[in-house]
């Protein structure tokens, strides 16, 4: 398995992104798995669901399965946040593993940047930037870039730059 990041501002077009190079690793016979940070109030449970009200009354995991997928939901409770190798480690083993969000995490990213939102470029400060994907060429640009049209040269980029998982693990 390995590893590799998307950092980029909200609005910059790593989702995106993401369901774009998906399907195009998938053409290149790559199997692929990804790990979202979501913001602490998400929920992809609804109230008058089953598994809603199983949680509600305090159980605190619920697996939800069917024929088609399976869901394993585990309330923290006031635990701590799980950390990034610990969520990795429960993801079943894939050629690659993308990881949006986490930006603070010391794994190889591939920045994602978008001129329109005025926001500052990422890769002067984090030293775990190894490429990126832009709509302009990045100023002073000593990393290797693609434009955020140009999905194949981006999956190029991503295969090239993207690391060993029991590297990033075994730092943890």
């Amino acid at each position: 398995m390995r590893l590799i990041g998307l950092a980029g501002w909200s609005g910059a077009g790593k989702t995106t992104l993401m369901t774009r190079l998906i399907p195009e690793l998938a053409a290149r016979g790559v199997s692929v798995s990804t790990l979202k940070h979501a913001h602490h109030a998400f929920d992809i449970d609804r109230p008058g669901k089953d598994s809603y009200e199983h949680r509600s009354a305090g159980a605190r995991q619920v697996l939800v399965a069917s024929a088609n997928r399976w869901a394993l939901m585990t309330e923290l409770r006031g635990a701590p946040e799980p950390k990034l190798a610990d969520l990795l480690r429960r993801l079943d083993k894939v050629d690659l593993v993308i990881v949006e969000g986490f930006k603070r995490d010391a794994h190889p990213k591939l920045e994602v940047h978008r001129s329109a939102n005025g926001k500052p470029w990422i890769h002067p400060e984090d030293p775990f930037v190894a490429a990126i994907a832009a709509d302009v060429a990045p100023p002073n640009a000593v990393l290797p870039w693609a434009h955020l049209d140009d999905i194949g040269a981006i999956a190029g980029l991503v295969l090239d730059k993207a690391t060993p998982l029991e590297a990033f693990l075994a730092k943890d």
